[in-house]
């Protein structure tokens, strides 16, 4: 069995490295982004037995050309970079690292939320540019506003908290989330995707990309929400349809959105967002702090040897549990 283990981008934390050449393993990358062909045809010649996925997409024609490959483990919790179908037909569990990114992630929502509101950016131009703005000048207070959490997972939670710290009060929708977990933040469940938009001062994205979740904020969603909100965005950009969310924040419909995450990364030169002040943008990269690094890649190349190694990984973990109960029953059958 080959000792390799492939990194889809940059360097893993030192911790993590270490935790590689402590197993006798050693890693190889590929670029930031790489294409199918180029990750194909590292696992070709390497025989690597395991992908830690970090940037690019790796689908079924990529799997085929790795028979070897024995397990996938995200250095996150999105997966819709992944295929998660080609991989259960292939025996494959996909892993990810859940909770291991939530504090930064969250503190970079916050972040985002609070330079859009309070309009920092184009203050701070404003102010460069040799204008005092202050005459006519009318803020936003955050207390007491509404915070709408998508998805009440390990980031939506730890953003929650935050925002308690600042007065303000918290709903959420989540189908999938158990009743304690509202209970215990002091979130007002909302049974519907509606009711939660129609009540949020600020709607913040934590929900995973998929056939039901994709452009999920559109024309007609954003249309429900109270004049003068705000979006933002730290889970998956193809939760927004960016032209609607644009449209809406020129029309005054809403005040403004801080975006950490775009439809297709990196977007161009020429997107329109560039041109509007209201819209806070930063280059996906919430979670990338040293902290979250080093727990993000240890618990992913933990993972991977447990795999290895025959050992049982804790099922909320395995991103594509159903599917590989749903692919084993089938051969059985």
């Amino acid at each position: 069995m080959s000792k390799t283990i492939l990194v889809t981008g940059p360097e893993l934390d030192p911790s993590a490295a270490q935790l590689v050449n402590e197993r006798g393993f050693e890693t190889v990358h590929t670029p930031p982004y790489a294409d199918g062909a180029a990750i194909s045809d590292l696992l070709r010649q390497t025989g690597a037995v395991g992908i830690v996925s970090r940037m690019g997409r790796l689908d079924a024609a990529i799997m085929d050309a790795a028979p070897q490959l024995r397990v996938i483990a995200k250095h996150g919790v999105g997966v819709d970079n992944i295929d998660l179908e080609a991989a259960s037909e292939r025996g494959i569990p996909v892993l990810v690292a859940t909770g291991g990114n939530a504090v930064s992630v969250a503190e970079h929502a916050i972040a985002l939320l609070l330079t859009a509101v309070k309009r920092i950016l184009p203050l701070d131009a404003g102010l460069r540019a040799g204008r005092w703005e202050k005459p006519g000048f009318l803020g936003r207070e955050l207390a007491g506003s509404t915070l709408a959490l998508m998805g009440m997972g390990a980031i939506a939670q730890a953003t929650g908290r935050i925002a308690k710290g600042l007065g303000l009060e918290l709903i959420g929708h989540d189908p999938y989330a158990k009743a304690e977990i509202f209970d215990d933040l002091g979130v007002r469940r909302c049974e519907t995707f509606d009711e939660l938009l129609a009540d949020a001062d600020i709607l913040s994205l934590h929900c995973p990309l998929n056939d039901q979740t994709r452009e999920i904020v559109n024309a007609e969603t954003i249309s429900k929400m109270p004049v003068g909100s705000y979006v933002i965005n730290t889970a998956r950009g193809g939760l927004i349809d960016e032209k609607a969310l644009l449209d809406a924040v020129q029309s005054g419909h809403l005040a403004g959105a801080g975006l950490d995450t775009f439809a297709a990364e990196p977007p161009g030169e020429d997107h329109p967002f560039w041109s509007e002040p209201r819209i806070v943008v930063t280059p996906h990269i919430g979670g990338v702090t040293r902290e979250a690094g080093a727990r993000v890649g240890v618990a992913a190349v933990s993972g991977i040897f447990q795999v290895l190694d025959g050992e049982p990984v804790s099922p909320e973990r395995i991103a594509n549990r159903a599917l590989l109960n749903k692919a084993t029953a089938s051969v059985a059958q």
